[in-house]
Parts: structure tokens; C-alpha cells; sequence
């Protein structure tokens, strides 16, 4: 079988090892070597350009729920909590209603991440997402297995770095709990300052007259539909909106479109947090909401 081997940037460096395992089964290997952010993100260019036959896609769970034409074979890497250092960074939250969750890399282990919390005496929710395959499982762009809970006091994420904690949006602490050390972080502070980035992006739309709609063609984030939708809209209040579409949208590339003042992003809503990088305001489809309310 002829088939593309794909990885996240931090596991590109198991792909030789990978391909040659399945080189020895018989099968005809190729890797892509585009960018890769999420399960969403799937090489389907590269898969047809070569004729694959299947995409093995490293790292991430299962995200797609409908056909994409190629078979899809998504092949999680679990990573273990050091559960004796969470047992010492249980005791730093002082809240005892928790709404609890964890990255694809360690949801192996959320039962008993989930025990440890409840042994030391919290009350622990969790939920399942929009978009996540696994109860408790929190994404960068679906967060709901932890902000659907309004009786939980706190949201605690157990993973490495702030990305997905980051895009959390509530008024509760959020802490972070770094699955080998153990440190704990509450980056409440840090989510206020995307807020208000987000705020003055919005302020700043409001004075734009053009703007530009992005739709990825990634098969996770295409979203032509609610981009026409959102053309309509800008209509309806007197703005100007043109749909440009890209499988990556990238500072350099958009610059060169002179004549657009704000981007509508309806990709991945993690986009719109690296605003100042593509140097105009960027808003996902629920801040357009509010500015349109503004104008009408």
C-alpha cells in the first residue's frame, strides 16, 4: 500500500524510524513534510499528489467524524505524568471544586489524574467537548470539557507549555500543572491579557472598511459556508468583505494585500491570538458578533 506518513513538528524526528517500520511490512512509504498543527490538519494535498492510498497521521486523536475521500489512521503518542510529583502540586490549589483536564499526550492517564485530585479531597467535573475525542480532553480550539462546569471554582489543565490553557475563556483561575515537574501555574492573568488584546481588536474593526475572510482549506477548519455568511453580514452594515482562501495563511502572504484593514479569521480561532504578528486587527466569527452588535 502506498502511504504518507504525517507529523507535528515535535515528533518529525521519529520519521525515519516510523518508515522503515513500514517499509518492512511491505508498504510504499512517503512523509510529508508540511506544517502540522492539530488533528485538523491533515496532508491531503500531499496524499493526492503521490496517489496515497492512506494517511497515517502521528500524534494526535481522531478529529474528522466525516469522509475526506483517503482513510485516515491517527496514531496517538502518549507521554506519562509523573503522578508523584502531581500527588505534592494537588495540595498548591486551594480551591476544592475543580473542573479537570488534560492534553491528548497524557489522557491515558486521566483516571488517575482525576483519582489523585478527588483523594486529596476535590470535587472534580469533567466533561467532554465539542470537538475532542476524549472526555477531558482539552484542545486548542475546544475547551469545553472544562468551562461547561458553572459550579466548578477553578479549571485545572495537567500538560506541558500554556497553549492550551491560554485559550481558555473564563472569569475562574485557571492553573496549569506541568506534567514532569509538577510546577504549578496560574496563568489567569496571562488569559485577561488575551482578552484584552482581543477588546482593542475589536475597537480597532470598527473603523475598518474592508476586510478580508479567511477559509483554510485544511479539512478540520474548512468553513466556506459560515465565511459567506459572514461576507453578508459585513454587507448589512455598510463594510466591505472579500473571501480568500488558503490551505496556511501567513503574515507575508496577507501583507501583500494592501487594501484590507481587518482579517475575519474562520480557521483555526487560535489565529487570531497572534494579531500583532499580521499587523491588523483579527477577528474570529464570535468577535464579529460583538462588533456587529455595536453597530447595529
Amino acid at each position: 500500500m502506498r502511504i504518507l506518513l504525517q507529523f507535528p513538528e515535535g515528533l518529525k524526528k521519529e520519521a525515519i524510524r516510523h518508515a522503515e517500520k513500514y517499509e518492512k511490512e511491505g508498504h510504499e512509504v512517503f512523509i510529508s513534510g508540511a506544517s502540522c498543527y492539530g488533528g485538523c490538519d491533515l496532508a491531503l494535498d500531499e496524499a493526492k499528489a503521490i496517489g496515497a492510498e492512506k494517511i497515517i497521521h502521528f500524534g494526535h486523536a481522531p478529529f474528522l467524524k466525516g469522509s475526506i475521500g483517503i482513510p485516515v489512521e491517527y496514531i496517538e503518542y502518549a507521554i506519562d505524568v509523573n503522578l508523584d510529583v502531581l500527588k505534592n502540586a494537588v495540595g498548591q490549589i486551594k480551591e476544592k471544586r475543580i473542573a479537570l483536564g488534560t492534553t491528548v499526550q497524557h489522557i491515558h492517564q486521566f483516571g488517575e489524574i482525576k483519582r489523585i485530585f478527588e483523594a486529596s479531597g476535590k470535587t472534580v467535573f469533567t466533561g467532554k467537548g465539542a470537538l475532542a475525542y476524549y472526555e477531558g480532553q482539552v484542545l486548542g480550539c475546544d475547551n469545553l470539557a472544562v468551562t461547561q462546569f458553572g459550579e466548578a471554582e477553578a479549571i485545572v489543565i495537567v500538560g506541558d507549555g500554556l497553549f492550551h490553557g491560554i485559550g481558555i475563556v473564563s472569569k475562574k483561575p485557571v492553573y496549569v500543572i506541568h506534567p514532569k515537574s509538577g510546577t504549578v501555574r496560574n496563568i489567569t492573568d496571562d488569559i485577561e491579557r488575551i482578552r484584552k488584546r482581543r477588546r482593542g481588536a475589536i475597537a480597532k474593526a470598527l473603523e475598518c472598511k474592508r476586510f478580508a475572510i479567511l477559509v483554510s482549506t485544511k479539512p478540520g477548519q474548512f468553513n466556506l459556508r459560515v465565511a459567506k455568511k459572514i461576507k453578508d453580514k459585513l454587507r448589512s452594515v455598510g463594510k466591505k468583505g472579500e473571501i480568500i482562501i488558503a490551505n496556511e495563511f501567513s503574515p507575508i502572504t496577507l501583507a501583500n494585500f494592501t487594501e484590507f484593514e481587518c482579517y475575519i479569521n474562520t480557521a483555526c480561532p487560535r489565529i487570531a491570538d497572534d494579531a500583532e504578528e499580521f499587523g491588523k486587527p483579527i477577528l474570529n466569527p464570535d468577535m464579529l458578533e460583538e462588533m456587529l452588535s455595536m453597530l447595529r
